[in-house]
């Protein structure tokens, strides 16, 4: 394990239940409402999985992992990713928060032990998705906005589950497009979801 996470683990106890240690780790690095965001997105991610005939316990394996990154500080984000030699984009340096997903994705392996090479991949692009997806790429993505982590309704729900009944493509597509109309808003726009956009309009022929 890196020498960055045993700050993070040396007072934890971790039993052989990788749900209850996923959120027994987040709550006791003071980040109570992430790990009950990673449970919800967990569950989110089966209930999609089993509607496309994705693998659903791997599915709701890397929703319980996707934001256990958030016990760094968005500020400390880019020092951690340098240290843990993840390539930065730009668009992550101008945007700390965006990097959490490739953290995630190597915390998952050395603090939980992942060694399934498409949940790390999920994990690692739930935020932005990315072009050629897979499978359980787009059902993390799906299943984190719709189990978002603010509070009230999203603002994209309706479409993104009128568009999901289509197919997962389209339901993935429904929230990309509703940031790509508001992208001047937008912090910045990640070159992964740009991609996925271009990608994925062609998809479903908007």
């Amino acid at each position: 394990m890196h020498t960055i996470f045993k700050n993070l683990t040396k007072n934890i106890e971790f039993s052989s239940d990788l749900k209850s240690n996923i959120h027994l780790f987040l709550t006791t690095n003071k980040c109570p409402q992430t790990a009950d965001h990673c449970i919800d997105v967990g569950s989110e991610a089966r209930r999609i999985a089993l509607m496309f005939e994705a693998n659903h316990e791997a599915a709701e394996i890397a929703g319980w992992l996707h934001d256990i990154s958030a016990v760094f500080p968005s500020a400390e984000r880019i020092e951690v990713s340098r240290q843990l030699q993840i390539e930065v984009l730009p668009e992550e340096e101008l945007f700390p928060m965006i990097i959490h997903q490739k953290i995630s994705k190597v915390m998952a392996g050395e603090i939980f032990g992942i060694t399934d090479q498409e949940i790390l991949e999920a994990v690692g692009c739930h935020t932005t998705l990315r072009a050629n997806a897979t499978l359980l790429d787009q059902v993390l993505f799906v299943a984190d906005k719709i189990a978002w982590d603010q509070s009230g309704e999203p603002p994209y729900i309706k479409e993104l589950n009128r568009e999901l009944k289509k197919s997962l493509t389209h339901g993935a597509f429904a929230y990309i497009n509703y940031l790509w109309e508001r992208k001047e808003t937008l912090k910045v726009i990640h070159p992964w979801l740009k991609e996925a956009y271009g990608e994925l309009r062609n998809k479903v022929h908007y």
